[in-house]
């Protein structure tokens, strides 16, 4: 899956050092989610180690954050690890208040994730 593109959210995928690399950018909410929800069944599929670049993310709602937390638990089911990068601003808040940076190894930035 290459990746998805529309006006107000997207989402990238790529191989990194062995790791799937998706790197987010827009608007994530109910009605833009679909894409991460896809790209996120196919990680799982494939098992492995998974890294989701935010840093591009502007907004992410529930709809957002809680397609992040069940894939977390189907990639964690096939023996992976879904970990967060790049949190900051509005994102990062939400994650805050709602403790959902405590449930993800969150790194930095994707230099530190990776490295």
């Amino acid at each position: 899956m290459p990746g998805t593109e529309d006006e107000r959210f997207s989402v990238a995928v790529r191989t990194v050092d062995g790791a799937v690399l998706l790197t987010l950018g827009g608007e994530l909410d109910h009605d833009t989610a679909e894409p991460l929800r896809q790209a996120l069944t196919a990680a799982a599929v494939r098992g492995g180690r998974l890294v989701v670049d935010m840093s591009g993310l502007r907004f992410c709602d529930s709809t957002g954050l809680n397609a992040l937390l069940h894939g977390r638990i189907a990639i964690e089911e096939a023996g992976g690890s879904l970990e967060l990068a790049g949190l900051g601003g509005p994102v990062a808040r939400m994650f805050r208040i709602t403790g959902a940076d405590a449930v993800f190894p969150v790194h930095e930035d994707v230099t530190q994730a990776l490295g």
